[in-house]
Formats: structure tokens, C-alpha cells, sequence
């Protein structure tokens, strides 16, 4: 039975948080003159909120931004501020992904084209701004894998860990949440799948390594490529342990166990 998989973005088709964002964050200070920039340590601390302008508007409370930035005199200027720092930081996130900066994680586009050969539905359900997650699909996928793909964005929902993006992805795609296997790779998009009801696979990255995973089905280095970097599994409530690399009926498995671990604490 075909069924659904749903990819997070940033993270999971690609790093993209050091490479891309954390770039196009400092470069975007630079041109408004703002004397300030992440640190890869700071950038990484800011990856439990999720969204690009949530995480803007956290340096509201940041002691260290606050004593080289004054903030705006009313909390209406400060949201038209940090709206045109988002403006500009995601044209210059394009422009990094359509010049072709962004190494796809290994695994994703060959797991993808043998999802999609198999008749199972694709899709991309991201905090993301629309254009930012689209450019980046097409970016790792090509134009052809890449059009097979529902784009949920996070525009208007909830950010992860609410479930909302997920709740939408299911009702965009005509399924169950048991029918589906979400691919995250860090706690809050974990929790937002779960929260969902939809089984998820986690491949942290090295900016979300060290995040509680308890609640995922299987947590692995990558996804693997035979012949290529191979999957490593950093464990998961399923017992499978894939040799080397992902495959559809390793998802399958995965979700499956997840249903019958479902009906199993519900007659309990």
C-alpha cells in the first residue's frame, strides 16, 4: 500500500541552518548597517524557535543584542523593523539556494524518486516562507521530482512544535496520520509530528544532535546511499536497524510498527 512521506526542509533535505540561513542572516545585517551577527553557537541556540521572524523577534530579550543595537522606540516600529530584516534575509536565502550553495543530505533524493516510482505520495511541510521551501525542493530535487511534491508551509499555522503544519499536511494530502511518515530533524518538528499523530524519522544534524528524540519511530545519522555515506542508527522506539541505507519498505515497517504500537496501547 503506497502511503505518504513528508519531509521537514531545512535540515532534512539539506543543512541548510549554517551553510544558508545563518549566512543570509549576517549578510542581511551587514547591508542594513546593523552592527551584529550570529555566532554558529548563538545561531544554534536560536533552533528551538521555530520560523526565520520568530527567531528575529527573540533578540528583543537578548542582553548581548540589545547593548550594540537600541531597539525601536514602540513594539510597532520593532515589527516593521525585523519584518524588512526577514524581507531581505530570504531574497538573499534564494539567491544562496538557486546558485546552488546547498549540499543535499544524503539519501533524500534517491529515497524520494523510489517514494514517488512507488505511487506514494510527497510532500515538504516547513516553517519556511513558501518561496524560500519551493526554491530549495527545486533546488535538491529538479524540477520534475520536485513537482510531485505538496508544499505546506508554515505561512499563517502555528510553528512547530504545534502540530498545525502537520494537521494541515494530512488534510492537504487526503490521509490518515497513520498513513503517513514524517522525516524531521530536530526536537520541536518531532513533536509537532507526533502531535499530529503521524510517525516521524529523525536525521539530526550537527546543530540538533544532542535533542531529546523519545518519541521517534528511528533516529539515524542520514537516510544512507548505497555506495555512498552510509545510515548510522542513533536509536528509536523501532527495533529495525537499515543496512546502510533507507529504503520503501523500511518506511513501511516503520509505519506499520507505529500502527500496531498504536492499537496495542489502546486496548490495553
Amino acid at each position: 500500500m503506497p502511503y505518504a512521506l513528508i519531509f521537514d526542509c531545512d535540515g532534512v533535505l539539506v543543512d541548510t541552518e549554517r551553510s544558508a540561513h545563518l549566512v543570509a542572516f549576517n549578510r542581511m545585517w551587514r547591508e542594513f548597517g546593523v552592527p551584529w551577527a550570529w555566532t554558529v553557537q548563538q545561531y544554534a541556540a536560536t533552533l528551538h524557535i521555530s520560523g526565520g521572524m520568530e527567531r528575529l523577534d527573540s533578540l528583543r530579550s537578548d542582553p548581548a543584542f540589545r547593548s550594540v543595537v537600541p531597539l525601536p522606540a514602540t513594539h510597532d516600529e520593532w515589527l516593521r523593523t525585523i519584518r524588512a530584516w526577514h524581507r531581505r534575509k530570504t531574497e538573499i536565502y534564494i539567491d544562496l539556494v538557486r546558485h546552488g550553495r546547498l549540499t543535499v543530505r544524503p539519501g533524500v533524493r534517491r529515497l524520494a524518486t523510489e517514494a514517488a516510482a512507488g505511487g506514494w505520495q510527497l510532500a515538504v511541510a516547513s516553517a519556511g516562507a513558501e518561496e524560500s521551501v519551493r526554491a530549495v525542493l527545486i533546488s535538491v530535487m529538479g524540477r520534475a521530482l520536485g513537482s510531485r511534491f505538496t508544499v505546506i508551509p508554515g505561512n499563517g499555522a502555528a510553528k512547530k512544535p504545534a502540530p498545525d503544519i502537520y494537521t494541515r499536511a494530512v488534510t492537504e494530502l487526503g490521509r490518515h496520520p497513520w498513513e503517513c511518515l514524517a522525516v524531521e530533524d530536530n526536537r520541536n518538528g518531532l513533536l509537532a509530528a507526533a502531535g499530529a499523530g503521524i510517525p516521524c524519522l529523525v536525521t539530526p544534524t550537527a546543530v540538533s544532535r544532542d535533542h531529546s528524540f523519545d518519541e521517534a519511530e528511528l533516529v539515524l545519522s542520514n537516510l544512507g546511499d548505497p555506495g555512498g555515506e552510509q545510515a548510522r542508527r542513533y536509536g528509536g522506539r523501532s527495533s529495525l536497524t537499515p543496512g546502510g541505507h533507507m529504503g520503501l519498505a523500511d518506511l513501511a515497517q516503520l509505519i506499520t510498527q507505529s500502527a500496531l504500537r498504536r492499537e496495542t496501547t489502546h486496548h490495553v
